[in-house]
């Protein structure tokens, strides 16, 4: 269902992350991956959604003066808000452990940004969805990180994953959102994109 104009262009999205390229396949998008190395660092003087929009442009940064016409280039960043701060990754198994701790019977927000650019025009979009999680013991947290090594991850954790599953009990907003891509919005912009042209 995505816009047969879109077959005009040349899509690429610059992620490592395996669930965000799952979600491209999944939309039967033709799509390259290309990847260039972001120290991902932003202002301290940023908040909330200004933090992952800052970062998701910051990686296109690498890539500009590179593309060419029909080029849609796709970078985007996740973070975990809570009590007024942000949550990366963390860096090891005693920073996951204290994050998840912090997230214990509590609700907090994900925030994802999508950049979109080519050589005429940039555009950032980002998406918030809230997500509670029940009580968590230490033993579960403790088992989940060394079950599945959430260190890739924004928040030290992901939905998907065996803490997700026991633990999360209320989502408001987009559940794929929370996995790293909000994909109703890519869809949108790109079909957007593509009448515009």
């Amino acid at each position: 269902m995505i816009n047969d104009a879109l077959k005009n262009f040349h899509i690429i999205l610059a992620s490592g992350s395996p669930r965000r390229q799952e979600f491209f396949k999944n939309l039967d998008l033709d799509f390259e991956i290309r990847l260039k190395p972001v120290k991902e660092e932003y202002p301290s003087r940023l908040t909330h959604f200004e933090i992952s929009n800052y970062l998701a442009q910051l990686k296109a940064l690498p890539f500009k003066d590179e593309l060419q016409a029909k080029d849609i280039l796709i970078t985007s960043d996740t973070i975990v808000w809570h009590n007024n701060k942000a949550l990366g990754k963390p860096e090891n198994a005693e920073e996951a452990f204290r994050i998840l701790k912090s997230l214990s019977d509590t609700t907090h927000e994900v925030i994802t940004s999508v950049c979109f650019t080519t050589p005429t025009f940039e555009k950032t979009l980002h998406n918030i969805t809230k997500v509670t999680f029940k009580p968590l013991s230490d033993d579960e947290i403790t088992y989940y990180i060394e079950k599945d090594h959430p260190f890739d991850k924004a928040g030290a954790y992901g939905i998907q994953d065996w803490i997700g599953q026991i633990g999360v009990t209320k989502i408001e907003g987009s559940y794929f959102n929370v996995m790293g891509l909000p994909v109703h919005l890519v869809y949108k912009t790109l079909n957007a994109i593509a009448e515009e042209k």
